[in-house]
């Protein structure tokens, strides 16, 4: 099995961009990661619902762990990017 790493990607820059939307609202920056860790696990089982082609699980627990981690690197690279700011 191949790792398939642009689909991971993917997860993550979508996941990002769903945190910055959500840095837009109103809704208190503590639930941010909260938000992102779901939407990744949702879209790790989405890719693998869809028969993504290399998508590094095969089964419901290991998508959503792929998912799961892929949504709270989009949290760390927020954080990487204001540190890098300052």
């Amino acid at each position: 099995m191949e790792f398939g790493i642009a689909t991971v990607v993917a997860i993550t820059v979508i996941v990002y961009i769903i945190g910055l939307i959500v840095k837009a609202t109103k809704l208190d920056n503590k639930w941010i990661p909260v938000i992102c860790g779901l939407s990744g696990i949702l879209l790790g089982i989405l890719a693998l619902v869809s028969g993504m082609p290399d998508f590094p699980a095969s089964d419901y627990l290991t998508a959503a762990a792929v998912g799961g981690a892929s949504g709270l690197a989009a949290t760390g690279l927020d954080q990487a990017v204001k540190q890098l700011k300052s």
